[in-house]
């Protein structure tokens, strides 16, 4: 069963607990648990996979009142972050609508999810891409949704230079700074740049993700990131051989 099956139908019998586990038996505590009859063979990691999903769910929702309207750029970024089947959407619109209403902030979400991914920062990292390649769906981050992502990061523990990195890579070309984006100074040897540049690599392999909680249908977008990482790093290549030209 995919990931989404699982966020409505599954997460009761996760003891997820927290406002995760609150609303999501708000929404669906009828469902019948289906989790464990999946062959799951690591309930610790399961429960991680379906938090990792369903925080992204509730703070692509609170965050979509941040700038006060939901853009259809942003509905279909949300839709390309995500992946959803069409049979599964419903589950899905029932978290986010339901994360919308609900009065309380944000963070009680984000210490949450911060919490359970406590030791593995680097899905935390992923989660806060996604949220920031739904933010600039249409084109620009609104001051709201730029003060919001900032908070969320501050709530993974992420200091100023962090955040600036992993929001970075939203940028397009040249508009990003590739040193911003490996978390390098432009003064740093080809040494440095090559070992920050392979533990990056390393660190946001989809593979590995995937082992520390991501789900499997966040791959197509841990890709791209990976991706403008590699780009990143051939564009210092090509910019100290010209230099050195």
């Amino acid at each position: 069963m995919s990931i989404w099956g699982k966020i409505v139908g599954g997460a009761a019998g996760l003891a997820l607990g927290g406002p995760i586990g609150l609303l999501v038996g708000a929404v669906g505590g009828h469902f019948v648990d289906r989790m464990r009859n999946d062959g799951e063979v690591d309930p610790d990691r399961a429960k991680r996979s379906v938090g990792f999903t369903i925080a992204v769910i509730v703070l692509g929702a609170k965050m979509a009142k941040a700038d006060g309207v939901v853009t259809e750029d942003e509905v279909t970024a949300f839709k390309e972050v995500f992946k959803v089947p069409e049979d599964e959407m419903k589950n899905v619109a029932r978290i986010f609508n339901q994360a919308r209403q609900d009065a309380r902030g944000f963070e009680p979400y984000a210490e949450q999810v911060a919490g359970m991914f406590q030791s593995t920062p680097e899905v935390l990292e992923e989660l806060l891409w996604c949220l920031a390649h739904i933010a600039k769906a249409d084109g620009v981050i609104h001051p709201g949704e730029l003060e919001f992502l900032k908070r969320v990061a501050q709530i993974f523990g992420f200091d100023d230079q962090k955040f600036e990195r992993v929001t970075a890579l939203q940028l397009d070309g040249e508009q990003a700074d590739p040193y911003q984006i490996l978390g390098v100074s432009r003064d740093a040897s080809e040494e440095e740049i090559k070992k920050a540049h392979r533990a990056l690599v390393v660190e946001n392999h989809p593979d590995k993700l995937i082992a520390k909680g991501m789900p499997e249908e966040f791959v197509a977008v841990a890709n791209e990131r990976l991706a403008k990482i590699n780009a990143a790093y051939d564009r210092i290549r090509k910019r100290k051989g010209s230099a050195g030209a």
